[in-house]
């Protein structure tokens, strides 16, 4: 099982497999290394490193203070010296895409280019909303079936989904126990995320500009609840080389193996090349 010890001490688990262009992927809030598992076997020529984030998956928990977008970046980049790897392009879903964005402003340096899944630098907050809903609780529900079957009822956004990906999905984001579906990361997790919704906004947008001239791509999700049109539409504004794809039939967030996400995905890579 791979691991690697931060600079704070926690053991962080890491997937590295493939050759070829170092492509780091980042995932959302409350997920980790298998958001990308549906995308994966379509990205071809690429060294694809997945990261649990503190707290998720099968890394350690750590004091939830921690679990702060800066210090995940910080993980991310201690990763990346762990594999002795220069220079990464980051893939970033919903978090994934914030932390990438801390990252170009931060050590741009390190990174070939950015893809950001259904997220930009100003949260929508409907969506917001919906996350502190379920962050950190306990599922009602006992076992995967049920929750896929509630998934394909309640993910509005989402027409046209097979009843098979709901079952998987549901694998991924809960473990199925004597007791019921038990979370796949440390609850604590809510605490962190509301306590730093005590303090205002911070304006994301020098964030996003730091991202320039670095090859990019933003997938939106046609029925987004997180990432606007506005806002979609003012990132295009700012950055009109920006490979800019809608995703039909998909709210927050895509899966990334849709055929329009895939295309924006592999025209990016072959900019990196």
């Amino acid at each position: 099982m791979p691991r690697f010890t931060t600079s704070d001490d926690l053991s962080l688990h890491y997937t590295d497999e493939g050759d070829g262009l170092p492509l780091l992927c980042l995932a959302g809030l409350t997920r980790d290394g298998w958001d990308f598992e549906f995308v994966a076997p379509h990205l071809e020529n690429v060294r694809l490193i997945r990261l649990d984030y503190r707290g998720r998956g099968q890394s350690d928990w750590g004091e939830p203070a921690t679990y702060q977008i800066p210090v995940e970046a910080r993980d991310a980049i201690e990763l990346l010296d762990h594999l002795g790897i220069d220079k990464a392009a980051v893939l970033g879903t919903s978090r994934g895409g914030l932390i990438a964005m801390v990252l170009a402003a931060t050590v741009k340096d390190r990174l070939l280019g950015v893809a950001l899944n259904d997220i930009g630098p100003d949260i929508a907050p409907a969506g917001l909303e919906v996350i502190k809903d379920y962050l950190g609780r306990k599922p009602v529900l006992k076992t995967h079936a049920e929750m896929a079957e509630a998934r394909a009822r309640v993910m509005t956004g989402f027409p046209n989904v097979p009843p098979e990906r709901w079952l998987r999905e549901s694998q991924i984001l809960f473990n199925e126990t004597e007791d019921g579906l038990e979370l796949t990361y440390d609850p604590r997790l809510r605490e962190a995320v509301l306590d730093g919704g005590a303090q205002p906004a911070p304006d994301l947008w020098p964030l996003f500009d730091a991202l320039a001239g670095l090859p990019l791509v933003c997938l939106r999700g046609a029925n987004s609840d997180l990432l606007s049109e506005a806002t979609f539409a003012e990132m295009k504004r700012r950055r009109p080389d920006m490979i800019a794809v809608e995703v039909a039939d998909r709210g927050h967030i895509p899966f990334l193996d849709e055929p329009e996400s895939l295309d924006a995905l592999r025209r990016w890579l072959d900019m990196l090349r």
